[in-house]
């Protein structure tokens, strides 16, 4: 046989290296990322190889220091810089004096800002009013001279101060993820390191409770959520979604248990938890992972105590906190590895497409300085990368094998070894100790590499190959300060007076009336639940096994002691099996469909009895079916009878500086040249193309990505447009286009309810162009639907 041993280090006592003998093995091999004992090596993949061959996720920091401020303990955080039209405002938190309490708040604060005036005149403030504040330092000067970089606590900075502020941090970065991530499918969760399982979970002879993380953690993520629950940027599905969920049923602890009493354990105290679902939990993050990537499972937040020393990983690890003090006998990169795998969706696909490193970016909230963590981090990979050769001098490259334009292997001479290292140091590409240099890289992406000598040129490519094995820390993974990420702001396009044009005649807001035929919509959805509604019953497996012969301790321990005899579906008579939970079929269908229980009531009792008994088969399958097709029927019958009022009201010009300002690395095209932002965040591939060629296009004066503040009310919920589009004047037929971005343009590709929405969207369009006048033909706007930048033009049409 061939023996292959995972994580060998673990199996290198006597007794297990004897009993690997017998095996009488062909080969065996040992594959490990921390080999203890080294053998024949026969293939590396290190730290620097994975991120290169994007096997591991982008590493993103959160650094969250802190610093004494001389001669005050003035209490500061500059959580950071917010970039508006009018001027930079720094979101900051500073203590203030209410009657005899004192508490901290944070405020948006702008240039002039006197904090001793805004904290009630507490003294330690006095001199703190706002001199400068600058999005490209990331930094907040005073007129007395302190200075504040975003990130950076300062003051009377206590260690629970900091831990909140790192939660604080993480929450905020989850939300950014999850928000970013959850249409997809991407379950997102995020991993607390702690010193002391005290911290997160007491426990006590009269029960447990939570610890000051819990406590802080359940704070913070309160006002979190209600805040990404205000914001209008937020997709009604996402926000459906965190309502569902608890913030006592979000957060678990992942601490050792006891074998015998299936309990918590502090390692600190050894009291055991009297809950009983702590092994639970165990169970779900340690054994049960395919649960906890569902969206289904409410833990998010994980809080652990032993994730390094059991070897637990996860692939939708997203955010990484460490609240504790470093560990000298734990590596930063050990902590970081617990997050780096490439994450999956709902579907157990793996995120490794193109845009692999657009989608999984791992942040780690740190409790030290950008800057440190970074030099700290990648010292711990230079030394993992040991082994590697980092001198491009003759001796690295003679005699390493090379295969010949026939395709013979032959090892490559001295001589020739000389004259790679002779062409290095001839372009500049290595310094005087043969490191590579900057150059040299810039110089491959760029392919602008010098030729080589003629008689190197033949082995060209494989020598370049091997220069890449070499170790350059130019090569170290870029790691990416997430405090800097600038935000995506309002650029001149905005106010050219093509776009205002533009802008002054979509905004207008109107209400949508609908005159349904109760009678009418009733018939159409008996028929098509009659014709359309099926349901998969429920299945049960029943598996029969039995005790094995000579079944002793080690098999039970093992889960051998029984053997699997028989699965299958069994039948109760002609009887199905039925669910004893109740449902209130009419009021949860009523609910769903936004009609009343009566017209519900009506439609349900019209169908035929075989298709109305399907509801004690599946009821829950039963009510998503019936609420989809009644769904579609509404949408077909009330765009007939749809007809819009323009109001009064219009919208206020912050739509498009709120929640539209943040860069997301993962999903932005920039830097443009057209858009009234530098930057754009496709949702698809449809529109990262489209946007590629619209803002190229010479003909289109000025675009913007409508944000989701902007929505027309439909009888099947508000629809937002996609795009306006402002193109010169003679050029084309419509000058003011708003464009929906489909990837297919079938009609039966399209759900009905989208169908809906887009119908709508052209009567208010009609409405908005019947304001306009009969007489400003140029002056309307052309709404329609596009999968192309050429479908696009086609619509647009040449000028008259």
């Amino acid at each position: 046989p061939i023996v292959i041993l995972d994580e060998p280090q673990k199996m290198e006592g006597a007794r297990t290296l004897e009993s690997l003998k017998e095996f009488n093995a062909l080969f065996v091999v040992r594959y490990s990322a921390t080999h203890r004992s080294l053998h024949n090596k026969v293939h590396r993949l290190d730290a620097l190889d994975a991120y290169e061959k994007k096997l591991v996720k982008k590493i993103a920091v959160r650094g969250v220091s802190v610093r004494g401020l001389s001669g005050t303990n003035a209490y500061l955080y500059l959580e950071r810089i917010i970039i508006s039209r009018r001027a930079p405002l720094a979101r900051m938190e500073f203590e203030i004096k209410r009657g005899k309490e004192v508490k901290r708040v944070t405020r948006n604060l702008k240039c002039g800002s006197n904090l001793y005036e805004l904290s009630g005149k507490m003294s330690q403030y006095k001199g703190f009013v706002m001199r400068d504040i600058s999005a490209i330092t990331n930094r907040v000067d005073f007129v007395n001279g302190h200075q504040v970089h975003v990130g950076e606590a300062v003051g009377n900075v206590e260690e629970s101060t900091l831990r909140r502020i790192q939660i604080r941090e993480a929450v905020a970065a989850h939300f950014d993820k999850e928000r970013a991530l959850y249409r997809q499918g991407v379950k997102v969760l995020t991993l607390f390191f702690i010193d002391a399982v005290a911290k997160y979970r007491l426990y006590s002879d009269d029960g447990e409770e939570g610890g000051e993380y819990a406590k802080m953690f359940e704070a913070e993520y309160q006002a979190a959520l209600g805040a990404m629950l205000k914001d209008p940027a937020t997709h009604p599905d996402y926000k459906q979604y965190l309502e569902g969920i608890s913030v006592q049923s979000t957060h678990n602890g992942y601490f050792s248990i006891d074998k015998k009493s299936k309990r918590m354990v502090d390692p600190v105290t050894g009291r055991k938890s009297t809950e009983t679902d702590d092994a639970d939990a165990y169970d779900l993050i340690l054994r049960d992972k395919e649960r906890l990537l569902s969206m289904d499972e409410p833990t998010r937040f994980i809080f652990s105590h032993s994730a390094l020393r059991e070897g637990w990983d996860n692939p939708n690890v997203f955010v990484i906190c460490t609240l504790k003090h470093s560990d000298n006998t734990v590596s930063r990169r050990q902590e970081v590895g617990r997050g780096l795998r490439l994450s999956v969706n709902q579907h157990g696909e793996r995120q490794d497409g193109a845009d692999v490193h657009q989608i999984n970016v791992l942040t780690v909230v740190a409790s030290e300085s950008y800057m440190d963590f970074v030099a700290a981090l990648q010292k711990d990979i230079s030394e993992s990368l040991a082994d590697r050769s980092r001198e491009a001098d003759a001796d690295y490259f003679t005699d390493k094998i090379i295969l010949t334009p026939s395709g013979e292997k032959f090892l490559l001479t001295r001589d020739l070894a000389k004259g790679i290292e002779y062409y290095l140091v001839q372009n500049g590409y290595v310094d005087r100790h043969k490191h590579l240099l900057q150059k040299y890289h810039d110089a491959v992406a760029a392919g602008q590499l010098v030729e080589m000598p003629e008689d190197l040129q033949p082995y060209q490519a494989q020598i370049l190959d091997l220069i890449e094995n070499l170790y350059s820390a130019s090569k170290l993974p870029a790691i990416e300060n997430e405090m800097e990420i600038r935000d995506n702001t309002l650029n001149a396009n905005f106010e050219k007076d093509a776009f205002q044009a533009l802008w002054r005649r979509i905004n207008q807001k109107a209400i949508c009336t609908m005159h349904y035929d109760s009678g009418n919509l009733i018939k159409m959805c008996v028929a098509a639940l009659n014709q359309q509604l099926k349901v998969s019953p429920v299945q049960y497996v029943v598996q029969r096994g039995e005790q094995s012969g000579g079944g002793g301790y080690e098999q039970l321990q093992s889960g051998r002691a029984f053997d699997l005899k028989e699965t299958g579906s069994p039948e109760y008579g002609a009887k199905p099996v039925h669910r004893a939970v109740r449902y209130y079929l009419v009021g949860q269908v009523a609910k769903e469909t936004h009609l009343t229980r009566k017209t519900v009531a009506a439609i349900l009792s019209g169908i035929d009895k075989p298709v109305f008994d399907l509801f004690k088969i599946n009821p829950e399958a039963f009510i998503a079916e019936a609420v989809r097709l009644i769904e579609e029927q509404k949408a077909m019958i009330s765009v007939e009878r749809l007809r819009y009022d323009a109001i009064s009201d219009t919208y206020d010009i912050d739509i498009f500086t709120q929640s539209q300002n943040k860069v997301d690395p993962g999903k932005a095209v920039g830097v443009l040249q057209r858009h009234i932002y530098d930057y754009v965040m496709p949702e698809s591939d449809t529109e990262r193309d489209f946007v590629k060629e619209l803002d190229t296009f010479t003909e289109v004066v000025v675009y913007a990505k409508l944000p989701r503040g902007f929505s027309i009310p439909t009888p099947v919920g508000n629809y937002s447009p996609d795009w306006a589009i402002a193109f010169k004047e003679g050029s084309v037929k419509h000058i003011y286009f708003v464009a929906e971005t489909k990837g297919s343009m079938s009609a039966m590709e399209l759900r009905k309810v989208e169908e809906a929405k887009i119908d709508s969207a052209r009567k208010f369009f009609d409405e908005i162009n019947r304001l306009i006048g009969p007489d400003k033909a140029k002056d309307k706007v052309k709404y329609d639907v596009v999968d192309s930048f050429g479908k696009l033009l086609e619509l647009v049409g040449p000028a008259a």
